[in-house]
């Protein structure tokens, strides 16, 4: 499972591979009571094979000329006389479609045509990387639909484009797409893939209406807030969409950028092109991330580079059904992010359902029982049941259910075979109740206003940008909150605010977005933050549980940077959402420290006072059970 998941080189050991017709109204609003409650899956049949390069056309006009890498299976009982639906998958973050195979091989051979291809700029596909941007990469994978669809001149057997292959006639047609259109080329398509490989799939709905149905794993919101978040005083609807620059990731970033180029001189040779400018990127790319690594922040022209490439500024284009799954165990795109999609679509009407997962970027396998891309497998593998009956009600069109709108993993949960047990499940999110801890001026977290006292702490920020913690480095997965190879957490006296509980005297569930409500005072802030962004307090919120032997651990490696742009108003900071059993007798930790290894922090050094013991100074917490 971990080889399929995270390539064996460099950083391909880190990012995921995961992984109608206007819908007919009868299967669309069937009661879920009359459906079945699995999909179809019988015996595996036998499947073809074909190793092809696609000629496509991206960029503003289409005019930039691409050759793209793909395999495509095809079920031996597929034919024009027989037609079966398409589903189009591609690699994350420096893979390549052979990281694909394990979902080219099972869905074949239960009845899909199946397309794996390599991004652009990835694993022997041409031009350059643009952050799945919808002008490029999807339209990328809108041609790639029109061959599933039937048309011609965009498959070829040879690099050079001159073995030309036939547009499929084997795939089922719609007689309209999702915008009530005829199309000549419209398959009945679904895609499916995993971080970089799944937000290609809202870039390619959003400029395709032919595409039925995704399923992205682990994917982005906004782009701005995964590589350079601000959790302060998100504005109620706007998702992870923060008007005020946000803070500079340092390791995640450093990773990426080394792994593009690394792959860019791996490709030069048979696409020079690869390597002009900011080698194998987009030309504002190389220069955002320095500039952000200087001042801490992206700039207002990368900040819209990134916002063009990110779901969160087309999303009202994505109108298919949804399956989002998102990782637990994620400093990279954090369960904001689906949180975001999953409330917007919402909003929309869009059909959407959200699994939380054991996994994600920050670790390396699924808990047993969930998924194996390898051999997925939905009578062993609840996440693979989930995927495959999406796919069934959407694209084979058959009356099945697709499970609950909402469902996440506890890990306090135990088990034996399909992990279906460990999830909790609702009609959708948020669920449970919200239970506030109250910051008092002794240092403690107290669950009565009667319990305050008042009282202040102290702490300095440290000048440019300087960590004041020791931990793991988020963007080696397996090391943050695995036990294996973890730093110890560590943040140094003098440059952090900290609030405790009493040890619990019974277990406490928590699942959903916690939130920090604080007053700061920060005098010399106040005067610098005249200047912009750069003179902003920059401080990071962090949810720990401590031990009943003191040991305090991070909650999934999560931190949550603020910069604050008025320091003289209170502030809410919204953390990453969690799941979390604090066990009885553990007791919980909030602190605000002034930096953080894995982030570019503030430039200019500030002391800070805390001052509590008013019940407007909160931590909440989204409990349940």
């Amino acid at each position: 499972m971990t080889s399929q998941l995270y390539r064996g080189r460099r950083a391909r050991q880190i990012l995921l591979i995961c992984t109608v017709l206007t819908l007919l109204a009868g299967v669309i609003q069937a009661p879920l009571a009359q459906a079945r409650s699995t999909a179809t899956w019988g015996p595996a049949g036998a499947y073809r094979t074909q190793l092809l390069h696609f000629l496509v056309h991206v960029g503003p006009g289409r005019t930039e000329a691409c050759d793209i890498l793909g395999e495509l299976y095809t079920p031996q009982t597929a034919s024009a006389a027989h037609r079966v639906p398409a589903i189009l998958t591609t690699n994350g973050f420096g893979g390549s479609y052979t990281d694909q195979a394990g979902l080219g091989v099972a869905f074949a051979s239960h009845g899909y045509v199946v397309l794996t291809y390599s991004g652009l700029g990835f694993g022997g596909s041409g031009c350059q990387i643009t952050l799945d941007d919808p002008t490029y990469d999807g339209a990328a994978a809108s041609q790639l639909v029109s061959f599933l669809g039937g048309e011609n001149g965009i498959a070829f057997t040879d690099a050079g484009h001159t073995l030309a292959v036939a547009g499929l006639d084997d795939v089922i047609h719609d007689a309209v797409d999702h915008d009530g259109h005829h199309d000549r080329y419209d398959p009945r398509v679904g895609m499916i893939g995993g971080s970089y490989g799944g937000e290609v799939q809202f870039a390619a709905a959003a400029v395709d209406p032919r595409i039925d149905a995704i399923v992205p794993f682990i994917t982005w919101s906004n782009l701005n807030y995964s590589l350079a978040p601000n959790n302060a005083d998100l504005a109620p609807g706007a998702g992870v969409t923060s008007s005020v620059p946000g803070v500079a990731k340092s390791t995640w970033a450093l990773l990426f950028t080394g792994e593009g180029v690394l792959d860019g001189v791996e490709g030069a040779s048979a696409d020079p092109g690869r390597d002009v400018g900011c080698p194998n990127f987009a030309t504002w790319v190389c220069p955002g991330i320095v500039e952000a690594g200087t001042t801490g922040y992206p700039s207002a022209s990368v900040a819209a580079d990134l916002a063009h490439a990110s779901v969160a500024s087309y999303l009202s284009r994505i109108q298919i059904p949804t399956l989002l799954i998102q990782g637990e165990d994620d400093t990279l795109f954090n369960l904001n992010e689906a949180i975001a999609n999953y409330q917007a679509l919402e909003a929309h009407g869009v059909p959407v359902s959200m699994i939380w997962q054991s996994w994600g970027h920050s670790s390396l396998s699924p808990a047993p029982g969930e998924i194996d891309l390898n051999a997925p497998d939905p009578s062993t593998q609840y996440e693979t049941a989930r995927v495959v009956a999406w796919f069934a009600r959407y694209l084979m069109h058959e009356p099945v259910s697709t499970g609950p709108g909402f469902a996440y993993f506890r890990d306090w949960v135990s088990y034996t075979g399909i992990a279906s047990p460990a999830y909790a499940s609702a009609a959708s999110y948020p669920v449970g109740t919200t239970q506030a801890w109250y910051l008092s001026g002794d240092g403690t977290l107290v669950s009565r206003p009667a319990q305050l006292t008042v009282g202040a702490q102290t702490f300095v920020t440290p000048p440019a940008g300087a960590p004041t913690s020791i931990t793991s480095l988020d963007a080696v997965p397996g090391t943050v909150g695995s036990g294996v190879g973890d730093l110890p957490d560590f943040n140094t006296p003098g440059t952090y605010a900290s609030w405790t509980s009493a040890p619990l005297t019974a277990n406490l569930d928590v699942a959903g977005q916690p939130s920090l409500d604080v007053q700061l005072v920060a005098p010399s802030a106040a005067l610098s933050e005249a200047a912009g962004p750069a003179g902003d307090l920059v401080v990071f919120a962090k949810l720990y549980d401590v031990a009943p032997d003191g040991t305090a651990s991070l909650i999934h490696g999560l931190v949550a940077p603020a910069r604050i742009a008025d320091v003289n108003e209170p502030v809410r900071i919204t953390l990453p959402a969690i799941v979390h059993r604090f066990a009885a007798g553990d007791r919980i930790r909030i602190v605000l420290a002034g930096g953080d290894l894995n982030y570019r922090g503030g430039l200019v050094p500030t002391l800070v006072e805390v001052t509590t013991g008013n019940t407007g100074q909160v931590l909440t917490l989204p409990v349940v059970g």
